[in-house]
């Protein structure tokens, strides 16, 4: 059996110690990019299908949980998936560069998970890019000030909303104080009733209508945020709860998929949990042999 041993290698084992070893960057890196990239096509053709937890679109709201579920689930089973293979592209590209056996499967494990990381990290990075990209101001977007929540965009339409209205009204400031008075809805004392006669004062002025049939718009948008915001809030929860299932699973699939490469790079069988996807080795050889 031919293996990669080095001068230093040979003089510490004359010296009854075991090699120091270090990670190897190159697979790493290549895991890590094939990782991130699979890990964008999954999530890319998840969102055209749908399977999305929040959506910037208004029927994200008539979603059921079922498929908040079921998006959830898609996330875990696209980490697993990504990361899984991009682990297995670094332990399989890995130079087998010592012949000590017990310690093979950790090495391509740890090269597994340090892809994994370097992956995780570069999915971060893009992430917080894109969001300040978004949260960047420009000539084009309206000052801070009167900015509003876009979960009530849809409530602050209907509550605004009037038969006749002169042109070129700017109701941005209104909406925007209406959006800081429509998120208390979900607080455990609800909208304060001095906050909701202004309200309804809003409305009538902005809107033309009488006491009552204002007062009831009012009412009924309060209660519609209130649901908005929950809906919002359970959203929220469940995306940030299957994103950290999500890279938990992605670290185990990482080192099992360089653990599984590593055995098809020197032509070993794979363990026993592994057997369903022996197949995919080109070398079943019993003994283990380096890579050529």
């Amino acid at each position: 059996m031919e293996t990669l041993v080095t001068a230093e290698d040979a003089t510490l084992r004359e010296q009854g110690r075991v090699p120091p070893w270090s990670l190897q960057w190159t697979p790493i890196v290549a895991g890590a990019l094939a990782a991130s990239a699979l890990s964008l096509i999954l999530i890319s053709f998840a969102t055209a299908l749908g399977l999305g937890v929040a959506s910037a679109a208004p029927t994200w709201r008539d979603t059921s949980f079922a498929l908040w579920l079921l998006s959830g689930l898609f996330l875990i089973f696209q980490a697993l998936i990504s990361f899984g293979c991009g682990g297995y592209f670094a332990g399989r590209v890995r130079a087998p560069y010592t012949s000590l056996n017990e310690e093979v499967a950790t090495r391509d494990g740890m090269h597994g998970v340090a892809s994994w990381a370097l992956a995780v990290l570069i999915g971060a990075i893009l992430t917080a890019l894109v969001a300040w990209a978004a949260s960047k101001p420009s000539s084009t977007l309206q000052p801070p000030s009167a900015t509003e929540p876009s979960v009530l965009s849809f409530e602050l339409d209907h509550l605004f909303r009037a038969p006749r209205r002169p042109p070129n009204v700017d109701l941005s400031a209104e909406r925007a104080e209406a959006a800081r008075v429509l998120m208390t809805s979900s607080s455990h004392n609800g909208v304060a009733p001095e906050d909701r006669t202004y309200l309804v004062q809003q409305v009538t002025a902005l809107t033309g209508l009488t006491g009552p049939d204002a007062e009831k718009r009012v009412d009924v948008t309060i209660a519609n945020a209130r649901s908005a915001i929950a809906r919002a809030r359970a959203a929220s929860i469940i995306l940030a709860f299957s994103a950290a299932a999500a890279l938990l699973f992605g670290a185990v699939a990482a080192w099992a998929g360089a653990a599984a490469g590593g055995r098809h790079r020197d032509g070993r069988p794979l363990s026993a949990w592994m057997l369903h996807s022996n197949r995919w080795s080109s070398h079943p050889a019993e003994t283990p042999s380096s890579m050529p």
